[in-house]
């Protein structure tokens, strides 16, 4: 929170059975409770949820008793009607903030809000699951040489696939690793795909369905970058049941160090076994019996 003349006031929480949507909510009902007295305040958020909701929805849920239609009630009442309350004793400009871009103070209190997760080892002990370890590569800081890499675990078995493209970024080759390790299952298990990408993340569990409803354009009306790949990744993932874990430098495992060795090598050239094309049929990964 800041305030003119004052040092910068930080406020974090944890809940222990939440959503991300509760967590917004819950952030900008705490940060106005702060101020005792009314005010003039210009609340920053990355959540189309809160932002959209608060704007656009609120004043429509709260004519219609709460009610989104005649069958569906409005999720998290309790939050919202917290929220409203807020609402009346301030003036407050809600303004939407692209998350993950740079933004000091977005970044800040990104970084707040994960510091109050619970401590997580990764990879998940889930025997009942494939697990898929990627890896990205570019040699260069804009575009060039890059490569990606899969280990792919089930049990004991593990499949490590590996590719190389000539023109290629960071980003497209994490994207392209999460693909291809989904392309190469068989059966529809639970997996859990680890990444050291935030950008992969969350673009496929937050941002890709935004994205598809504005026919492949940004909130500003940009069109959306590696557009064929987040396609192609959207496509293979509904067919799984798929949890994405970003890994830290802390939590980095052997599986995740090497496919980021395998990646590296792969950019300079050095393609281990063939990757199939990206087609259903490509399955390869290990699968029980």
């Amino acid at each position: 929170m800041l305030r003119a003349n004052a040092e910068p006031q930080e406020l974090c929480g944890a809940e222990a059975d939440t959503t991300n949507n509760r967590m917004e909510l819950r952030a900008a009902v705490e940060a106005l409770r702060v101020l005792a007295e009314p005010h003039q305040a210009t609340l920053h958020t990355d959540s189309q949820y809160l932002c959209q909701g608060v704007t656009d929805w609120l004043p429509r849920w709260e004519r219609n008793n709460w009610q989104k239609s005649k069958t569906k009630t409005v999720k998290n009442q309790d939050l919202w009607h917290e929220l409203a309350h807020e609402k009346c004793r301030h003036q407050i400009d809600w303004k939407w903030v692209k998350g993950h871009a740079g933004n000091a103070w977005n970044e800040r209190a990104d970084a707040l809000a994960c510091s109050m997760l619970p401590a997580c080892s990764l990879p998940l002990d889930d025997a009942g699951a494939i697990h898929i370890f990627t890896g990205a590569s570019c040699l260069a800081a804009g575009s060039g040489p890059g490569g990606w890499s899969v280990i792919l675990r089930y049990g004991q078995r593990t499949k490590v696939l590996t590719g190389q493209e000539t023109d290629t970024t960071s980003n497209r080759m994490h994207i392209q690793a999460a693909i291809r390790g989904l392309q190469a299952i068989k059966k529809p298990l639970p997996i859990n795909l680890y990444t050291t990408s935030k950008y992969l993340r969350g673009g496929i569990t937050n941002w890709v369905k935004g994205w598809q409803s504005r026919g492949w354009r940004t909130e500003e009306g940009r069109p959306v970058l590696h557009r064929d790949l987040w396609e192609a990744l959207h496509k293979v993932a509904t067919s799984y049941e798929v949890r994405y874990h970003l890994v830290r430098d802390q939590d980095t495992s052997t599986e995740m160090m090497e496919a980021q060795k395998l990646a590296r090598e792969a950019a300079r050239g050095k393609v281990g076994e063939p990757a199939p094309p990206l087609s259903a049929s490509s399955a390869v990964t290990p699968t029980p019996s």
